[in-house]
């Protein structure tokens, strides 16, 4: 479908469902565009986290067992 009739169709709905479609639409463009940023900033990062120690000095506590004082 072309974006032409695509407009024409949403024309026909009443408008509480054209500000749904708008509202969906605005939501999904947002979600994909956060993915989007955040793959870029995990590929510019990835290499500082594998070389750089200093990162990553806090993970070698992953598997500690902590325990909770009273």
């Amino acid at each position: 479908m072309k974006t032409r009739d695509l407009i024409k169709e949403i024309q026909k709905l009443p408008v509480s469902e054209r500000f749904y479609i708008i509202e969906r639409s605005m939501q999904l463009i947002r979600k994909q565009e956060n993915e989007s940023q955040m793959k870029k900033a995990v590929d510019l990062l990835y290499e500082d986290y594998v070389a750089d120690e200093e990162l990553t000095a806090f993970t070698d506590l992953d598997f500690e067992n902590f325990y909770e004082t009273r």
